[in-house]
């Protein structure tokens, strides 16, 4: 049975186990793998339509009496969202994952291959993977196929002389859900004293080469045996007594570095494998002045004895050093860098997320259902921000529904007087530079995102144009992912960023630290640009649901790689000052 949660990562961490962009994503991934096995088009376009009347929908799952009962949603779908809703569960996509070639999914990453056309292949060609697709076109048959060409089998042969089916790095949004699911498998094996995630990833890279975890326990052939038997594991690598090294398969195959260690050792060896070498090298030069030696298995001492610890704040303090977040260890001038540790953003300073979206737009919980959320994080303040009606994909609000939202979030206010909320929006800025509402709306608004969704392709002027017409409304307070990247994926739109940074001084405008791990933008050489010039950052998580309210962890520990401050963080402001600083 095919689960959503990969064994119940999902129910456990997230602590939510079904809503609404789950099923749209399930109902539209049961389409698209009825298209690559070339079911009826009508079928195929049920589902889609199914999922589309959910998107529509302005209600959250738990607010609907009886989703089966929407206009669009037939018999066959209905069954599909009842089964999801009991069990988390799809029969129907556990076949069709089984029936359709694993080798076609991954050709649908190549330009201008849709699941059409891979169906085509797949029919009269009898293609289902990379290799027999690249033969095909070596053989001059994809041509002959009606709505293919010559042309198109040219560019499919380029195209894949340079696909790579296993990239050498993964994006730390990739390997971010799969450490979740491995966190989850790894709290259910009781012979695990603690453990924790190491390596570049714990030092929130963007990419990385794979996963390092560090796990304590006295029973090590009973957690070897668990770990090998619960990951979904294809390939063996090692399996020791101190390590464990597999390849596992979560969407992409991602190597994993299990360290079995003492738990007396657990600190040190966390320390050594979180790295990086250059911080690694430093310290471990700095314990030799002090006639110490630095292992992985703890500290030795002068007079031979070895001394573990029970925290890394107690293993820095050993050397008479402040506690360096992980973050930070990266080229050894964190070293020359302490006395900037007492300012550097935390999370438990963060009292409010100005982005995020709700069922009015195109995110997965009501607005009551967000603001619970919020208020259970112990936030101050929010913003709800859902999308403009430019975003017709993401069923963007016109200045009519904005209008309504504005006096649903008024009345909503005094249901919860505990935490102040920001009527908000996130506003295209179109490709001829105008803004997506009107300044009369705008007005009205407590806090304005503007950003950009479109036209990326075009001239690094005309981008620039279109920012600095944002820039320039009084309304707009922020510029929300302001590079459009998507990490390993995308660049964005490619504006002049110094350029962008300097306006938002001289205009006073806030830019943003998307926390999403997809974008983590602005990256981090702009963030210290903009501290530079004294630019208030907003880390925001830009939450289309309530578990993705998490991402504001990744968000500062990713703004401690740009060493910010506190104090420039704007979600770090009380209400008030937040209030006195967008009115003036």
């Amino acid at each position: 049975m095919t689960s959503l949660f990969p064994r119940g990562v999902f129910l456990e961490i997230g602590g939510y186990f079904m809503n609404k962009k789950i099923i749209i994503k399930t109902l539209e991934k049961i389409a698209l793998y009825m298209e690559l096995k070339g079911e009826n088009p009508f079928k195929v376009s049920a589902f889609r339509k199914a999922a589309q009347a959910l998107e529509l929908d302005a209600r959250s799952l738990a607010e609907m009496d009886d989703v089966t009962k929407l206009k669009g949603i037939g018999k066959g779908t209905a069954s599909v969202i009842e089964e999801l809703i009991e069990t988390g569960n799809s029969s129907v996509l556990q076949e069709l994952e089984e029936t359709v070639p694993s080798g076609l999914l991954p050709l649908l990453k190549l330009p201008g291959l849709g699941g059409k056309k891979i169906a085509k292949l797949y029919a009269e060609l009898k293609v289902d993977s990379k290799e027999s697709l690249m033969q095909a076109c070596l053989d001059g048959k994809v041509r002959g196929l009606a709505g293919f060409g010559a042309k198109t089998e040219e560019k499919l042969l380029k195209e894949l002389t340079q696909f790579e089916e296993r990239p050498e790095r993964l994006p730390i949004w990739q390997l971010e859900t799969a450490v979740r699911l491995i966190e989850e498998i790894l709290s259910g094996i009781e012979q695990i004293e603690k453990f924790a995630v190491a390596g570049s990833f714990r030092r929130i890279k963007e990419t990385s080469k794979d996963l390092d975890f560090i796990i304590a326990t006295t029973k090590v052939e009973e957690v070897r045996a668990q770990l090998l038997e619960r990951l979904p594991v294809t390939d063996t690598i090692a399996a020791g007594d101190t390590k464990v090294s597999v390849t596992i398969d979560f969407e992409e195959l991602i190597d994993v570095d299990f360290r079995l260690v003492e738990p007396a050792a657990y600190t040190t060896a966390l320390h050594h494998f979180t790295g990086s070498k250059d911080h690694n090298v430093k310290l471990r030069q700095i314990a030799k002045s002090q006639g110490k030696k630095i292992s992985e298995y703890g500290v030795e001492q002068e007079d031979g004895t070895n001394q573990t610890f029970e925290s890394e704040e107690e293993f820095f303090a050993h050397f008479g050093l402040p506690y360096f977040p992980p973050t930070v260890r990266e080229d050894s001038r964190e070293f020359d860098r302490q006395d900037e540790l007492t300012t550097l953003i935390q999370g438990t300073a963060i009292k409010s997320d100005l982005h995020m979206h709700t069922t009015w737009s195109d995110g997965a919980h009501s607005l009551s259902e967000m603001i619970q959320a919020c208020m259970d994080k112990g936030y101050t303040h929010i913003a709800i921000t859902d999308h403009s009606h430019y975003l017709r994909v993401a069923n963007g609000l016109s200045a009519e529904r904005l209008r309504e939202q504005i006096s649903e979030i008024r009345k909503i206010q005094q249901l919860y007087p505990t935490i102040q909320l920001l009527a908000g929006t996130e506003m295209d800025i179109l490709p001829d530079g105008s803004l997506d509402f009107d300044d009369e709306l705008l007005a009205q608004l407590d806090f304005v995102i503007a950003s950009i969704h479109s036209s990326f392709s075009q001239s690094q002027e005309k981008i620039m144009d279109r920012l600095l017409s944002a820039m320039k409304n009084p309304h707009v307070d922020m510029i929300a992912h302001p590079t459009g990247r998507i990490i390993g994926q995308r660049v964005g739109y490619n504006p002049d960023v110094s350029q962008l940074i300097k306006w938002a001084a001289e205009y006073g405008k806030i830019l943003e630290l998307n926390a999403n791990p997809y974008r983590l933008d602005l990256a981090t050489d702009y963030l210290i640009e903009a501290q530079n010039l004294n630019v208030p950052i907003a880390i925001n998580t830009d939450a289309h649901s309530i578990d993705q309210l998490r991402f504001m962890d990744i968000g500062v520990k990713y703004a401690q790689k740009a060493w910010l401050k506190e104090d420039l963080i704007v979600n770090t402001w009380s209400y008030e000052k937040l209030k006195n600083y967008l009115e003036n």
